[in-house]
């Protein structure tokens, strides 16, 4: 028997959360074991997931594939689930993996349980710790199905190192061209993403307008930080849409997420709940944020940030 995890690449390189998950099953495999497989789809470097315990690499390479596809892809990974013996499959809560995994599930007669935050309970059955309430509580949930499949939630059990001798095997099935493909044309290819990223920097219509949005920039520069907005600003135009973090936009799970500017409405903080460590910067300290953040700056962005930004380079200068 096998733990299948799909290794998600972004132009031909894997994401972090593709080395979590392999950190994931691998510690799940030492009490079962299972081999860790991986399922690759277009992507480069495939024997780095070796440093993080996956034994074997299904490599799938195909134009065909160059367009992400929710049926297209369900049916890849059902095969190769099924020629590697899987009985657990294990992907993120990316967008794509969220389209993905019900069908998945129907194709395998397999159970899913998404926002998965904790290694399952093994003893007497298969149960997961969840976070549900968007973020506000956890839930447990038994998998009872022969086959099962867990989203596990991003940047919840982090990376952990566990090298093993890994083989990269090229696969080629044969695909249909049914569905509706989903491709995301709104990238900054140059930038830290949002999805992949230990710290988050976001800014909200406290910045004023878009000639002011350097601030959010050199900080996260300095940070090595993605950069994220809230809704008003992207429904504005000041921003992209990409970069909307939130209930309605993406979540964010990162290490550090700083808040510019953001007074924090209900939607906005659903959506960064999971974040491990919240900092707000606003001049009004009776923004709903601060009674969400772990730590709070009550005063101007335009004087705080970039003495922020400075005092954050001497310390970089320091320490280098």
């Amino acid at each position: 028997m096998s733990i299948l995890i799909y290794a998600e690449s972004e132009n031909g390189k894997l994401k972090k959360t593709s080395y979590e998950l392999a950190s994931y099953a691998y510690k799940i495999a030492q009490n079962t074991q299972d081999q860790v497989v991986a399922v690759a789809v277009n992507a480069q470097n495939l024997d780095s997931l070796g440093q993080y315990g996956v034994s074997k690499v299904v490599s799938v390479t195909s134009e065909e594939l160059s367009t992400f596809n929710s049926e297209t892809y369900s049916e890849v990974l059902t095969l190769v689930a099924q020629q590697e013996n899987a009985n657990l499959v294990i992907i993120s809560q990316s967008a794509n993996a969220k389209y993905l995994a019900p069908l998945l599930a129907v194709n395998l007669e397999a159970g899913y349980a998404s926002n998965v935050v904790a290694l399952p309970e093994l003893e007497g059955g298969f149960t997961v710790k969840r976070s549900v309430f968007t973020n506000k509580a956890f839930g447990k949930a038994e998998i009872k199905t022969d086959t099962k499949i867990v989203g596990l939630s991003n940047n919840a059990y982090g990376l952990h190192e566990n090298q093993v001798s890994c083989v990269v095997e090229d696969f080629n099935p044969s695909i249909s061209q049914s569905g509706i493909a989903v491709q995301s044309v709104d990238k900054n290819t140059d930038k830290v993403s949002i999805a992949d990223a230990e710290v988050v920097v976001s800014g909200g219509r406290g910045l004023k307008g878009p000639e002011n949005w350097h601030l959010i920039e050199d900080l996260a520069d300095v940070l090595g930080a993605a950069t994220a907005c809230s809704k008003p600003v992207s429904d504005m135009g000041w921003r992209s849409h990409g970069e909307h973090v939130g209930q309605t936009g993406k979540p964010v799970a990162s290490n550090l997420y700083i808040a510019i500017g953001i007074s924090g409405a209900i939607q906005h903080l659903a959506g960064i709940n999971s974040s491990k460590t919240k900092v707000v910067i606003n001049t009004d300290s009776e923004a709903p944020f601060f009674k969400a953040a772990d730590y709070g700056i009550v005063g101007d962005a335009f004087e705080v940030v970039p003495q922020l930004i400075e005092k954050l380079k001497e310390f970089k200068a320091s320490n280098a």
